[in-house]
């Protein structure tokens, strides 16, 4: 239990270490010189704050007659109206202090928010396809959620709560000590340790139950994300009572903590106010003894009691203020975790833009798997000429979808090589590799805004009119134009406002304007029903034109035209040649083809015998002539 308490100070501080920076950030003169005079006015705040007992002190006095400040004040403060006054003008200008140092560090706190928060974001784009496919969305958001929270919930206790409360503690101990005595010291030091030490382990206790609560929060929250995202396959289903149970399990673990939680702080509250009551009676007593042997005044006696009244204002906050320095450390911690997770994928020191003259495409004796233990690719070598159509079909799990994310370099491969007009991709930046490439996927996803800004997001800087045409060319731009408000209609979550057909030439005019020189069609329309695949195949072979275009295709009736179909079986090129070629030699190519053939008569037959059966019953209803 050491080791790990040990283990996890360690990471705390580390933590600590690396919200530094942006706590005093480089380049930033300005924001320095807002910690600068917030730590300035911080601790003339304090000094401020323990005038204020004084003139209370000596206002008890002057009522009681037992005030003797003649030559250590101004006459104007003698009087007991004016130290009334004093006092209450003090604490208005320690209040004004206290929010001027608030003030100041505002920016600087935001500041750092906005840095971390931006580094996440772009970090999170850094990292590889493998790393989001194996985290859940839902889990992610919510930890860089907390954790930009964290930074405020550092700044503001550590900085503006922590640090004041100690430095008060201090000056009250000094006060005590250099005007009462000794045992006065050793009694606050004492009450305070005590509290501390209560304070500290009870708040330890509680974070491992706020702990339980945060992942029970953020499972719910994963799991309802989860469900809202596939909404149509719970409908499909008919399961809205198995997600509702699987939610609510996580969050009766939520409700269970949650209870703990506020249990557990009532405990705490009572526990400090035993201690410190018990603290406050000790001193007061001592203070009440003196009075009554003329040692000390009533004055004296009301000072005590206000200046360990003013001291309970901080330390009542102590342990809401270590839990949410700890809960807030633990937060970043997880955000920083996120950022220390090392890129799948990097480019090389010497990378240089990727130089497109022609856009040729070469897989060398590439070996790929995602798994050692399960290998996808094994020795595939073939070449896309520039300008040319080149093909990969075969039967689910060959590796045809592969090839797409090594081409993007959405992972590296094992041995041999990828390269584009010679130019190894590996030793190219990422950026320009993708923006030399343009991708119409199976299943579109687009974001959940307007018609326009999804298709403008493959050239963001194009202009209406360039939109326009891209969507003509693309024909779907008859269809926005019945739109209730055109480009400007939204797409729904994930575009589910738009059919397949729908979204796919949405993906199709987004490439369009991209004008990549490099095309991939990663079954493109193997999600469609045969006549909008006949529509879409279209649009695609205007695209696909004078353009280097790899196909990756199930159904073959879209390839018949291209210059060169890949056949894969295993993760190995099985066949390969035209269509013609290929149905020639009567192997698997043709096995695929005959299938299809027959199951698409079969579907083309049936459809012919509803159609008829549907109009034979017109007939039937038809009035006679």
């Amino acid at each position: 239990m050491a080791n790990d308490k040990t283990v996890s100070d360690s990471n705390l501080l580390r933590t600590l270490l690396n919200l530094w920076p942006y706590m005093w950030p480089a380049g930033r003169t300005d924001l320095k010189m807002r910690v600068v005079w917030a730590t300035v006015f911080l601790l003339i705040s304090k000094f401020v704050l323990l005038l204020v007992p004084y003139f209370f002190k000596w206002a008890t006095d002057a009522l009681n007659g037992k005030l003797d400040l003649a030559g250590k004040l101004p006459d104007l403060l003698v009087g007991a109206t004016a130290l009334v006054i004093a006092y209450n003008l003090t604490r208005l200008i320690q209040l004004g202090l206290n929010q001027l140092r608030d003030a100041l560090f505002a920016s600087v706190g935001q500041h750092a928010v906005r840095q971390l928060a931006y580094k996440t974001f772009v970090h999170m784009h850094e990292l590889s396809l493998r790393f989001h496919l194996e985290r859940k969305t839902g889990g992610l958001s919510r930890i860089i959620e907390r954790g930009t929270k964290g930074i405020e919930t550092i700044v503001r206790f550590t900085i503006l709560n922590s640090v004041p409360t100690l430095i008060e503690f201090l000056l009250t101990a000094i006060i005590f000590w250099w005007g009462y005595g000794f045992s006065y010291l050793a009694v606050t030091a004492f009450t305070v340790w005590a509290y501390i030490w209560f304070t500290i382990r009870a708040s330890d206790w509680r974070i491992a139950i706020r702990r339980t609560m945060n992942d029970s929060d953020t499972d719910a929250n994963t799991k309802a994300i989860d469900s809202l995202l596939n909404f149509e396959t719970v409908k499909y289903f008919g399961n809205e009572e198995m997600e509702a149970k699987r939610f609510d399990r996580s969050m009766e673990r939520y409700e269970k903590a949650a209870t703990d939680v506020w249990t557990s702080l009532g405990w705490l509250n009572f526990g400090q106010g035993v201690i410190f009551g018990l603290g406050t009676t000790v001193m007061l007593i001592l203070s009440a003894l003196a009075v009554q042997r003329g040692e000390q005044t009533v004055g004296d006696f009301v000072f005590v009691n206000a200046m360990l009244l003013q001291l309970s204002v901080p330390l009542n906050f102590i342990g809401f203020v270590y839990r949410e320095i700890r809960q807030g450390l633990t937060d970043i911690e997880q955000m920083f975790d996120l950022l220390e997770v090392k890129a799948e994928v990097k480019d090389a020191p010497d990378a240089a833009p990727l130089d497109i003259e022609q856009g040729a495409i070469s897989f060398k004796d590439v070996h790929f798997s995602y798994d050692p233990a399960r290998p996808i690719l094994k020795g595939i070598s073939f070449d896309v000429p520039a300008g040319k159509t080149v093909a990969v079909v075969g039967p689910s799990g060959a590796g045809k979808s592969t090839l797409s994310r090594l081409l993007y370099r959405f992972y590296d491969i094992q041995s041999g090589s990828v390269s584009v007009d010679g130019q190894d991709i590996r030793t190219v930046t990422q950026k320009s590799l993708r923006t030399a490439i343009g991708m119409v996927p199976q299943d579109t996803v687009l974001f959940n805004d307007t018609v326009a800004y999804n298709i403008r997001y493959g050239r963001p800087s194009a202009s209406d009119a360039e939109v326009k045409t891209a969507a003509e060319i693309a024909q779907i731009a008859h269809f926005i134009d019945l739109l209730p408000e055109g480009f400007d209609t939204k797409v729904g979550e994930r575009g589910l406002k738009l059919s397949g057909g729908e979204k796919q030439r949405v993906a199709i005019a987004r490439t369009i304007l991209k004008a990549p020189p490099i095309l991939i069609l990663d079954e493109a329309t193997s999600a469609l029903d045969t006549t909008t695949e006949r529509d879409i195949q279209t649009a695609l072979d205007v695209v696909s034109k004078n353009r280097t275009t790899l196909v990756i295709a199930h159904r073959l009736s879209t390839v018949i035209g291209a210059d060169e179909i890949i056949v894969l079986k295993s993760g190995e090129i099985a066949e390969r040649g035209t269509h013609a070629e290929l149905l020639h030699k009567n192997g698997l190519y043709a096995s695929m083809w005959n299938r299809q053939r027959e199951a698409t008569q079969a579907e083309e037959h049936l459809k012919q015998v509803r159609d008829n059966d549907d109009m034979g019953v017109v007939n039937r209803l038809a009035p006679a002539n």
